[in-house]
This record gives C-alpha cells, sequence and structure tokens, in this order.
C-alpha cells in the first residue's frame, strides 16, 4: 500500500489572499482602526490582480466588520461592533446544534459574575439607562414581544457595564439565544413577566446600591426562574436550539 508522506497544498482563490494580507495588516497593528487604505483603484494596482478580486477580498472584510467606505470611494480599517460579533457568532452555535442546556450553564457562570462586576464599576448614565429600561418594562408586560426586547437590553447593559470586553463578548451571543426563548416562557407561564420585573427592580436597586451580594444572590435566582420557565414552557434542555432561536438571528440589523 502506497503511503502519502506529503498532505495535499490548499491553494487559496485571489480574492481570499487580498482579504488575508489586509487583515493581516490590521491584526500586527502596522495599519489601525480608520486608517485609509486607498480605494477599490489603489488595491487592484497594488496587488497586480483584477477588479473583481479585489472586490470580493473586500466583501469580506467589510462582513467581518474590519472595512468600511468612506467618502470618494475610499476604504478605511474599522472596529467590528460587538452586536455584529455576537450576531455572527450566536448564528454558529445555532448551526452546531448546542442545547438548552448548554445555555443555561453559559449563564448559570457568566450572568452572576458580569453583574458582580458591574455593581462595582456602573457609570450613572448606564444606572440611568437601566432605570429607563425597568420603567418600560412596567409598562410593556402585556406585550411579550416588547418585554423580550427589554430583558435583553436589561442584561446588555449589565455586560457593558461591568466594563470587560472579553465578558461582553463571551455574554453577548448567549444573549441573543435567549430572546426567542423568553417568549416561549412568557406565553407559557402567565406569572413570568411580572417576576422578570421584580427581579430587575431588585437587581438594579442593588447596582445603584453597589451591593456584590444582593446582586449576585437575585442574579442566581433570575436564571433558575429562567430554566424553571424553560421546563415549564415544555422545552427539553437535552434538545437542540431551535429554528426560531436561527430565524430571529437572520433578521437582526447586525446580521452580515
Amino acid at each position: 500500500m502506497k503511503h502519502n508522506k506529503f498532505k495535499k497544498l490548499e491553494i487559496l482563490p485571489a480574492y481570499r489572499l487580498v482579504a488575508d494580507a489586509i487583515e493581516e495588516q490590521i491584526m500586527t497593528g502596522k495599519i489601525m482602526p480608520e486608517d485609509p487604505i486607498g480605494t477599490e483603484a489603489d488595491l487592484v494596482e497594488q496587488f497586480g490582480v483584477n477588479r473583481s478580486t479585489v472586490r470580493e477580498g473586500i466583501r469580506i472584510l467589510e462582513q467581518s466588520g474590519m472595512l468600511r467606505r468612506g467618502d470618494k470611494r475610499r476604504l478605511y480599517v474599522s472596529l467590528p461592533g460587538y452586536d455584529k460579533l455576537a450576531t455572527r457568532i450566536s448564528r454558529s452555535l445555532v448551526l452546531h446544534k448546542v442545547t438548552f442546556r448548554e445555555l443555561v450553564e453559559t449563564l448559570e457562570i457568566l450572568e452572576p459574575k458580569t453583574i458582580a462586576m458591574a455593581a462595582q464599576r456602573i457609570t450613572e448614565d448606564q444606572l440611568e439607562r437601566l432605570r429607563i429600561n425597568v420603567a418600560l418594562t412596567e409598562k410593556e408586560l402585556d406585550d411579550r414581544d416588547r418585554l423580550s426586547e427589554l430583558d435583553t437590553e436589561f442584561h446588555s447593559i449589565i455586560a457593558e457595564a461591568a466594563d470587560n470586553r472579553v465578558f461582553l463578548l463571551a455574554r453577548e451571543p448567549a444573549g441573543l439565544l435567549i430572546y426567542p426563548a423568553t417568549q416561549y416562557i412568557f406565553e407559557a407561564v402567565p406569572e413570568a413577566p411580572a417576576r422578570l420585573l421584580e427581579a430587575h427592580k431588585i437587581m438594579l436597586q442593588g447596582l445603584e446600591e453597589r451591593n456584590v451580594d444582593v446582586v449576585k444572590t437575585w442574579m442566581d435566582k433570575h436564571v433558575r426562574d429562567f430554566v424553571k420557565g424553560l421546563l415549564r414552557s415544555g422545552v427539553d434542555l437535552e434538545g437542540q436550539i431551535a429554528q426560531p432561536h436561527l430565524e430571529h438571528l437572520l433578521s437582526l440589523d447586525t446580521y452580515l
């Protein structure tokens, strides 16, 4: 039997090489956010390839949020927004068929730690946004879609207030997957909206007082309530994150 000593070479398409070359310059800091890199015509001349190849390479980097178009057709380096990154990661989690159990286990670890950090670092502006959020939540208890949006926003503000970009990026994809799940719960558990409001009010007060123990305790309760709600709504924790989650992610304006 013949044994091959070498693996087959992977020949990348030219547009991928263009994208990789630009990305390498960005990742190594040789070009920085908001630096111009020229126009498509400039890049055609620099890379020595045709315009369609450059355009496809640019499209890849625009989709990832690393490039944006400015005036006079110039291209600029940009930072991918957390929302865009989170949406793409969330979609990948759905496609990888993660289960509700995996989602819950992640929330049990991330949410209490995130709010504990937020209690020590939250700004007055962030507190005011949470106050507005809670006030709107109280008015929208009968609107399930709006309530899910406000719940997502409440937890996103807390993640932002933790002032840790790694935690923020780790937490946001899971947060996007919660949105459709909360709608299951609101339909199946009549008291769920009121319990959510109560938890949010107490956590807000704890954040205002910068009381780490209170906010951690209530976030733990909040996550346990979420799990109980899933079970009461008939969700199998070992089941895969369902199609409605993917449909929700595809509907987001931030999806690329």
